[in-house]
C-alpha cells in the first residue's frame, strides 16, 4: 500500500489508527482528514490504494466518501472503521462499495491482524459483522436457485468455506481443521476463484446457497 487515506474526526482516535497503519504498512504515505468534504476533495485530486473511513462525521457520513472512492478509483479499497455495528450503518456502507468493516471496540492486536489481511487479499470484517451479514443473507429468499450455476467444492473446501462464512479468522480455521494458516489461505483463494467471489459477504451468500449452514 503506497497511499492511504485516513478519515476520522477525533484527533486521539486518528492518531491511534495512524499508528496501526504505520505498523502494518510502514512505507505508506498517509493523508489524514477529519471532514467528509476534505476527504472527497482528496479523492478527486489524489490516487489512493486504501482508505480507512469513519462513518459518523461532523459534516456528513463516511459512506459518501466510500461511494466517491468507488466511483473515482475502482481499484482503491475502502474499509470502514467505526463504532456502529447496526444494520442501518453496515449495509449502506457495503452497498456503497466498502471492502471491509472493522469495529473500533476491538483490541489493537485484532485490528492489526485484520489490516494485515488486506495485503493477503482477504477483506477485513469484524467477526460480529461477518455473522450479521450471514444472518441477513440467510433470511433472504433465493428465487431461481435452479438457474444458478452449480459449483463443485471438495469436502475440505466446503469445511473451510463454512468457517470463513461464519467469520472465523484463517488461524482459527487452521486450528479447527488441523492445518496451517498458509494452507487455509490457499484453500480460501481456490474457493473464491471457484465461486467467483471476492469478499466474506459474498462467500457467506454462496455458503447459504450451497446449503452449508444446514450441516
Amino acid at each position: 500500500m503506497n497511499n492511504i487515506l485516513l478519515l476520522e474526526d477525533l484527533h486521539e482516535i486518528r492518531a491511534w489508527l495512524r499508528s496501526l497503519v504505520m505498523q502494518v504498512f510502514p512505507n505508506a504515505q498517509i493523508t489524514e482528514c477529519s471532514r467528509v468534504h476534505d476527504a472527497q476533495a482528496h479523492v478527486a485530486a489524489m490516487k489512493f490504494d486504501l482508505a480507512l473511513i469513519d462513518l459518523g462525521l461532523p459534516d456528513g457520513s463516511g459512506t459518501d466518501v466510500v461511494a466517491a472512492l468507488r466511483d473515482a478509483q475502482p481499484d482503491a479499497q475502502s474499509v470502514v472503521v467505526t463504532i456502529h455495528d447496526d444494520d442501518e450503518h453496515l449495509f449502506p456502507a457495503l452497498q456503497a462499495g466498502a471492502y471491509g468493516y472493522i469495529l473500533k471496540e476491538q483490541s489493537r492486536e485484532l485490528i492489526t491482524e485484520q489490516l494485515q489481511r488486506i495485503s493477503q487479499g482477504e477483506p477485513p470484517l469484524s467477526p460480529s459483522i461477518a455473522r450479521k451479514v450471514i444472518k441477513y443473507f440467510a433470511s433472504q429468499a433465493r428465487p431461481v436457485v435452479s438457474a444458478m450455476p452449480e459449483v463443485s467444492l471438495t469436502e475440505r473446501e466446503s469445511e473451510v468455506l463454512l468457517r470463513v462464512a461464519k467469520g472465523f479468522t484463517l488461524p482459527e480455521i487452521g486450528v479447527q481443521l488441523g492445518l496451517s494458516r498458509h494452507t487455509i489461505a490457499d484453500y480460501v483463494k481456490q474457493i473464491y476463484r471457484k465461486l467467483n467471489v471476492s469478499s466474506r459477504a459474498e462467500a457467506a451468500l454462496e455458503a447459504q446457497r450451497l446449503g452449508l449452514f444446514r450441516r
